[in-house]
């Protein structure tokens, strides 16, 4: 069941940069035919191939974002509150060329895509906003693209679990916020691969208890993955 958004919603949404600066007439009328939905676990809210109908917009739970091709399937990112996906097919009017599913129980703002696009055509700030936007994807997307190309499977896994430390605030033990199948595939890696990698990294101070990661020597670890702003920091 879905609902209409009422004036409550507003400053939730205000407070994505997508939207903080639209005029507030223009931002009303992106509004007007946008609704709410409370999704469960493990539903596919676009499918790859399927033109786009909805911007969306994740206020709470998470997203995974993955393809599939010749019974092949693969994770391409998770999404977060509170930030929108797949901009680029609601901007071009073009079919999805990802899926997404719900992770966990999540909030998902909808948007129609014919009002943003109406919108970008005569606002300013949103056109602007919406170009950042995409050049922060881009960007991201380089990133990921070069983390595959120039790391070893060691040294991606590495790097992952340093920035998982870093989004932690630094604490040595946490939880993996994905399961490991998962993460072996957005890693670019097999599960088996996985495995071995992280008693791979048990010589740089890497434990692993089930999805309880405890890193008892960052000195080691980092001097091994050498991480680099230039892959690793996604707000460059």
């Amino acid at each position: 069941m879905h609902i209409g958004l009422s004036e409550s919603d507003y400053p939730e949404i205000r407070n994505v940069a997508l939207f903080s600066e639209v005029a507030d007439e223009q931002f009303r009328r992106l509004l007007r035919g946008a609704y709410v939905q409370n999704f469960p676990p493990m539903i596919e809210l676009v499918t790859e191939g399927d033109q786009s109908d909805f911007l969306h917009i994740i206020v709470s739970g998470s997203v995974e974002l993955y393809s599939s091709w010749n019974n092949r399937e693969t994770s391409i990112a998770t999404i977060r509150p509170i930030s929108t996906f797949i901009l680029a097919a609601t901007v071009k009017d073009a079919q999805y060329l990802m899926s997404a599913r719900t992770l966990e129980k999540s909030r998902i703002i909808l948007i129609p895509s014919q009002d943003v696009r109406a919108v970008f055509d005569e606002d300013y700030h949103f056109a602007r906003a919406i170009v950042t936007e995409l050049a922060r994807c881009y960007r991201s997307s380089v990133k990921s693209h070069k983390n595959l190309k120039l790391r070893t499977s060691l040294e991606r896994l590495a790097n992952y679990l340093l920035r998982q430390q870093t989004y932690h605030n630094g604490r040595s033990d946490f939880d993996l916020d994905l399961e490991k199948k998962r993460l072996a595939s957005l890693l670019g890696m097999t599960p088996e691969n996985l495995s071995r990698a992280f008693k791979g990294l048990q010589a740089y101070g890497v434990l692993v208890n089930g999805n309880r990661i405890s890193i008892t020597n960052s000195d080691d670890l980092i001097g091994f993955a050498k991480p680099d702003p230039l892959i690793d920091d996604f707000n460059t």
